[in-house]
């Protein structure tokens, strides 16, 4: 699994998403609830990053549906 900024991870109830992703550092938002999106904004390394993402699971983002996909062509 490749982290990828804006990437949201949910851990028991809380929810994570990577605001910068540096060489060395991660930028992350911890967040109780994703409709208000309100939390706390925290800095570590990436080792300590993966670390704290052990166990938790990526939220898959939603894609819109393109217009024609999955149709049978006439």
């Amino acid at each position: 699994m490749r982290l990828q900024q804006n990437q949201i991870w949910k851990k028991g109830k809380e929810f994570i998403r990577i605001v910068r992703l540096e060489r060395f550092e991660v930028a992350y938002k911890s967040m109780a609830d994703l409709s208000t999106k309100e939390g706390s904004h925290h800095v570590l390394t990436k080792k300590e990053f993966c670390r704290l993402l052990h166990g938790a699971k990526l939220l898959e983002p939603e894609q819109p549906a393109v217009e024609g996909e999955g149709e049978d062509p006439a």
